[in-house]
C-alpha cells in the first residue's frame, strides 16, 4: 500500500538524515539562477535547505518552506539568512510575490504547481526540477507550462528539457522547466 507524503512521513524520512547535509547546491538552479539577478526567492520544499543557503549567499532575499519541522530544525543550524517556515504549500499562503520561485523533486503537482506559479512576481521565474523516470517519460518527453498548468500567453519558457548529471555511484535524470512570467493574468 503507497504511503502519505505527510508530516509525519517526511519528519521521519529526515530523523535520521542529521549531519548528511548535501554539501553542494542543485546544479540546475545554480545554473538557471545564476543567469538572473537577485531579488525574493521561495525554496518550496527546501528539505535540507542546500539551494536556499546558496540562494542567500548569492545576494537573494530567501524564504525557504518545508512541510517537516525535523529537517528544518537541521536546516536552521545552517543559516540564519533564510527565514525558515514549517508549513504545508498546499495550505500556506505568503505575503506578496517572488522574483523566484523554485522547487527540487516535489511530490505532489497539479494544485502545487498552480500556487507556485501564483507566487511568482510579474518578471520572476518559476524553476521546477523533478525526477526524469526513464521509460515512464520517454527521454525526448520534456515538461511544459501545459504539464505544470501554466498559461502560455502568461509564461515564457527558457527551458524545458531532460538533463543526466554524473553523482557517486552512478547518474541522475533531472526533468527541468524554467519559466518567466511575461504577465499577470489580470493585465
Amino acid at each position: 500500500m503507497p504511503h502519505a507524503f505527510d508530516q509525519s512521513y517526511w519528519d521521519e524520512h529526515w530523523a535520521g538524515a542529521a549531519g548528511h547535509a548535501q554539501l553542494e547546491p542543485h546544479p540546475r538552479l545554480v545554473e538557471e539562477a545564476g543567469k538572473l539577478p537577485p531579488g525574493r526567492a521561495l525554496d518550496a520544499g527546501c528539505g535540507e535547505g542546500t539551494e536556499a543557503v546558496w540562494l542567500a549567499e548569492n545576494g537573494w532575499q530567501v524564504t525557504a518552506v518545508d512541510l517537516s519541522a525535523e529537517v528544518l530544525r537541521h536546516a536552521r543550524e545552517r543559516s540564519s539568512a533564510v527565514d525558515w517556515v514549517c508549513a504545508d504549500l498546499l495550505k500556506w499562503s505568503p505575503e506578496g510575490q517572488f522574483d523566484l520561485v523554485a522547487t527540487h523533486y516535489v511530490h505532489a503537482a497539479g494544485p502545487l504547481f498552480e500556487r507556485l506559479a501564483e507566487w511568482v512576481a510579474p518578471g520572476g521565474t518559476l524553476l521546477v526540477i523533478g525526477h526524469h523516470h526513464g521509460e515512464m517519460h520517454p527521454p525526448e518527453s520534456t515538461i511544459t507550462v501545459h504539464d505544470v498548468g501554466l498559461d502560455p500567453a502568461q509564461w515564457a519558457i527558457t527551458v524545458a528539457e531532460n538533463r543526466t548529471r554524473k553523482v557517486p555511484g552512478g547518474e541522475l535524470h533531472d526533468t527541468i522547466l524554467c519559466a518567466r512570467k511575461v504577465s499577470s493574468p489580470n493585465a
